[in-house]
Order: C-alpha cells, then sequence, then structure tokens
C-alpha cells in the first residue's frame, strides 16, 4: 500500500466518539445524459476491518480491475449495497432529491443487514440525510439516510470503505448501461456508459432522445437545461 492509496484512518477516528460501524457512500452517473443516477455504501466494522489492497476511487481504475474488485469488496464488508435512481425519476424530483432516493436505496439495503452508527459521504454537501423540506429546485420525497453523515472532500481518494463504495456503484452502473445498450444502439452506452461523449450528443441529434434519456437535461449543445443549476461544477462520475 503507498500513501495515495486509500486507508482507514478517517474510519478509524470515529472510535473515539464511541461509533463502530461506519458507512461509506459515494455516487455514480450525476452528470451523465442517459441511465440512472447510482450510489453505493460499504459497512465495515471499524474495529476489525483490515487494508484492502488494489481498492481505489473506481475512476482510477480499469474495467476488469473494478469487476474482479467486487467480489473481493463484498467478503470484506460487513454489508453493502447499490441503489439507483432512473432517469425519470431525475426529471421528476431533481438530480439532489433523485441522489437520495439512490442512496436511500443502498442504505436500506445496508440496514437489512446492520445499522451504521456514522456514514462517511464524498464531497462537501450532504444530499444523502432526510430533510424534511424540499429545496427551491426539488420535490420532496421523504427519503433519506438517519444516521449522522459526515462529508468529506476526496473521501473517494482517502477513505477505502467510500472508494470500495464507488467500485460496487460504477461495476453495477455500468452493467445497467451495456445491458441497455442492446435495446438502444445508436447511442453507443456498451462505451460511454451514457456520458456527454461527441458520439453521442451526434447520436441524440440524429435519433433524438430514448426513454431512458434525462429530458430535463442539457442533452444538445443548443438545448436548454432545467437541471443547468443543480449540475453546476459537477463532471462525469
Amino acid at each position: 500500500m503507498t500513501p495515495k492509496d486509500p486507508h482507514l484512518r478517517f474510519e478509524r477516528s470515529f472510535k473515539a466518539q464511541g461509533h463502530r460501524l461506519i458507512a461509506g457512500a459515494d455516487e455514480v452517473g450525476r452528470g451523465a445524459l442517459a441511465g440512472p443516477v447510482s450510489v453505493g455504501m460499504v459497512l465495515i466494522d471499524a474495529t476489525t476491518a483490515k487494508a484492502l489492497k488494489g481498492v481505489r476511487d473506481s475512476k482510477l481504475l480499469s474495467a476488469p480491475d473494478r469487476e474482479a474488485l467486487v467480489p473481493v469488496i463484498r467478503t470484506w464488508a460487513a454489508a453493502y449495497g447499490v441503489g439507483h435512481a432512473s432517469p425519470a425519476e431525475i426529471d421528476s424530483m431533481g438530480l439532489m432529491a433523485a441522489l437520495r432516493l439512490a442512496g436511500t436505496r443502498a442504505w436500506l439495503q445496508v440496514l437489512a443487514v446492520s445499522r451504521p452508527d456514522v456514514v462517511i459521504l464524498d464531497g462537501n454537501y450532504d444530499w444523502l440525510s432526510a430533510q424534511p423540506q424540499a429545496s427551491l429546485f426539488e420535490v420532496s420525497d421523504g427519503a433519506g439516510c438517519d444516521a449522522p453523515v459526515h462529508t468529506k472532500i476526496k473521501a473517494d481518494l482517502q477513505c477505502l470503505s467510500v472508494a470500495a463504495a464507488s467500485v460496487l456503484a460504477k461495476v453495477e452502473r455500468d452493467a445497467m448501461m451495456v445491458k441497455l445498450a442492446d435495446d438502444y444502439p445508436a447511442y453507443g452506452w456498451e462505451a460511454n456508459k451514457g456520458y456527454a461523449t461527441g458520439s453521442h450528443r451526434a447520436a441524440i441529434l440524429d435519433k433524438g432522445p430514448s426513454s431512458q434519456h434525462r429530458q430535463s437535461w442539457r442533452l444538445t449543445p443548443d438545448s436548454p437545461s432545467m437541471a443547468a443549476v443543480e449540475l453546476s461544477g459537477a463532471g462525469p462520475l
């Protein structure tokens, strides 16, 4: 293990507060034009968990390496889950509420095995916790995690549980996009996974958007985007 590899130091820091079961969470697909937004969650026992060789932020791994790590992570984790929110859900409730919905679905899978004391969420904004009132740009969905959520910038690079969660979410979402590509072959999703490549945008211009596209997104360069305010600063993940 090198100093740049994710580790368990942050997860273990919660032991001083009496917390033992720590979950890491991360999302993928936030900046895509098509397909779901997906959230992975991995629970560990901070008192017994060991370092896990080869796990890094999913964007830094090749597809074969990510896929090979899935069974390893599942065996290593005390519990895990991956949740998804569909393009229709993204369009109807807004990006942040859709992220929370996908995160809630992952949370419930973990909760069926054991309840986390704390959740570490990649980034600087807590979209995972339950929100009693909708923001200006989203519909209230009543969903969310009810454990304390601690956001951490670049947690996917530093926290092993979060990096592991990103791998599970990325592999599952990629597989969904490859399967969808069989039904929608014009858009090249088996290669671009729904992100805004030049060929993907060209296919949308030529064929029009499909039912798996996010209709509120800027699908072509000259189209309006209802989601622009929520997506600002978010690149492909």
